[in-house]
């Protein structure tokens, strides 16, 4: 069964919990959890906010397509509170934000979604919790992201 890559982020509230809360939603609507990194406290990337994050990563084996995991997990940030997008580079503060990063065997690219995601190698939040569970999703994500 593939294995799907989220990453987690949290700023506002109680940040520990809120990641928590949303692995626990995810392993209920998309498949097992396989791998959750540690938490990552990290200062907010791309936008000024007085709030750190906590960031991880989690693994997860699921039999849905890439479409169906973004629409779960978006329904799960709107449920956790999260009620602003980034669009076009505008950042906010937000109590829960969950990517897909990487899903085995996927190249996607649409105007919604693209795998393996396509900042991920550039973010030390993302990349330091992969290392850590998957050191070869990692370095796959890695050499995807460097120009041939």
């Amino acid at each position: 069964m593939p294995e799907v890559y989220i990453g987690l982020g949290s700023n506002l509230g109680d940040r520990e919990w809120n990641i928590r809360h949303a692995v626990g939603l995810l392993e209920a609507r998309i498949g097992r959890q396989t791998k959750l990194s540690g938490l990552y406290e990290t200062k907010p990337s791309g936008f000024r906010s007085d709030h750190d994050f906590l960031n991880a990563v989690a693994a997860f084996e699921t039999t849905l397509s890439p479409v169906e995991l973004l629409d779960i997990t978006q329904q799960i940030e709107r449920e956790l509170g999260r009620t602003r997008k980034s669009r076009g580079g505008i950042y906010h503060d937000r109590t829960i934000d969950i990517d897909l990063l990487y899903m085995e065997n996927i190249r996607i690219s649409t105007p919604g979604l693209t795998l393996p995601h396509p900042r991920a190698a550039s973010r030390a939040f993302v990349m330091e919790p992969l290392a850590e569970i998957a050191p070869d999703v990692a370095g796959e994500i890695k050499r995807s992201a460097t120009p041939a």
